[in-house]
């Protein structure tokens, strides 16, 4: 079984498919999976993958421009 994870913290994945049942499964070869970085297909220099709701207000939402 595949499983893709699109995130743009790669490198928060580690620990948790690496050890416990996940770890097993991988090692076994029942499963794999592929972290992709969204910051990768980013289009801009500073590598942009979110940005400041439109309505205003708190927090961040992601573009869509990574994606599509």
């Amino acid at each position: 079984m595949r499983f893709d994870i699109l995130t743009i913290f790669p490198g928060m994945f580690d620990g948790p498919l690496s050890e416990s049942i996940l770890g097993r499964a991988r090692e076994a070869g029942h499963i794999s999976v592929h972290l992709h970085d969204l910051r990768d297909w980013a289009h801009d220099r500073h590598r942009t993958v979110d940005d400041y709701p439109f309505g205003g207000g708190a927090g961040m939402v992601m573009k869509p421009e990574p994606l599509f």
